[in-house]
């Protein structure tokens, strides 16, 4: 394959600057046309953003456009129909996280690229960012000795900085998004412990709905044993004071202790003879380098940076913690 054209489905908030404008920036990929179910913003989206096409229909947009990619970004709920509709027409496929609302649905999508010839690929793009790859080489050099237990704290108010503003705020109805706001934070977080440690051997958890604001559970607790021994113990809460925010990964080994924050822009690192703190600035599509390794794979030129299997071992974790 040479250049990979992309179809946007989807083209909302998360695409205005930390997705969309990447695909057109990334050597050997192309943006060509936009969907939208609400035909004026789709319009305007493409104006903005120098798009030659834009739709209110998905599939006239992958029969029309001549497209041989397609980025869902739309709500979970609609991301295993637009999937299989792509891959049943041979196009390649990166879908935003969380995967889908559950496991069952990411299986439906393994059984979709299993009968396909295209390729599909997940969003998890905290993977190719250098902060988080700095981590990784951490803990491989064992910079802190052996890791015995990682602890994740992400406590935030009922309105959460962390979370782009909507109109209609779909990450607190469980039918479009799965859960609440823990599904929409928590894929990047235990993604990153799923990269860091490898395959898990158990795990377990808790959720409740502590405030009653909404329909979704606003507290979660759980706990992952992995197969190298690794305990990581996470809690999410989000109806605390705004004096009480915090986000923070503590990563406590034989010899010291990482810390960074999942959101944020530095990495701490101490043991008994040093300490050093590493500040970083993620790019301006916060995206593009995991895009820029998706056109690779899907030239036949790298490795699928998040598969559909590794996607749905962190479904099969959420729903282990929320149900």
């Amino acid at each position: 394959m040479s250049d990979i054209n992309w179809g946007i489905i989807g083209c909302g908030n998360v695409t205005e600057k930390k997705s969309g404008p990447a695909f057109k920036k990334v050597p050997g990929s192309n943006l060509l046309a936009v969907m939208r179910r609400d035909a004026a913003k789709a319009a305007d989206y493409a104006q903005r953003h120098e798009v030659a096409q834009w739709y209110s229909d998905a599939d006239q947009l992958m029969n029309e456009a001549g497209v041989n990619a397609i980025y869902i970004a739309t709500p979970p709920s609609s991301h295993l129909e637009y999937a299989k509709a792509a891959l049943g027409k041979g196009l390649n496929v990166y879908v935003e996280k969380p995967v889908t609302r559950n496991a069952a649905e990411a299986r439906a999508i393994a059984e979709a690229v299993k009968q396909s010839n295209a390729k599909l690929t997940v969003a998890h793009y905290r993977r190719a960012l250098p902060m988080f790859l700095k981590v990784k080489e951490l803990i491989d050099q064992k910079k802190v000795g052996d890791i015995r237990t990682v602890q994740i704290r992400m406590w935030q108010s009922r309105k959460p900085a962390l979370i782009a503003p909507v109109e209609t705020n779909w990450r607190l109805q469980p039918e479009l998004s799965g859960g609440g706001y823990f599904h929409d934070l928590a894929p990047h977080q235990l993604d990153l412990m799923l990269y860091y440690f490898g395959e898990p051997e158990k795990y377990h958890g808790f959720s409740l709905n502590q405030a009653g604001t909404s329909p979704a559970d606003d507290h979660v607790c759980g706990e992952i044993l992995f197969k190298n021994k690794v305990v990581v113990n996470g809690s999410w809460c989000f109806n605390v004071a705004d004096s009480q925010t915090t986000d923070t990964c503590e990563i406590i080994g034989t010899e010291g202790k990482i810390t960074f924050p999942f959101f944020g822009t530095y990495i701490n690192w101490k043991t008994e003879t040093e300490e050093e703190t590493l500040n970083f600035e993620h790019p301006q599509h916060i995206q593009q380098p995991h895009i820029t390794n998706i056109v690779s794979y899907f030239k036949n030129e790298g490795p699928n940076p998040c598969s559909i299997e590794e996607a749905i071992v962190l479904m099969d974790i959420l729903d282990a913690f929320t149900k």
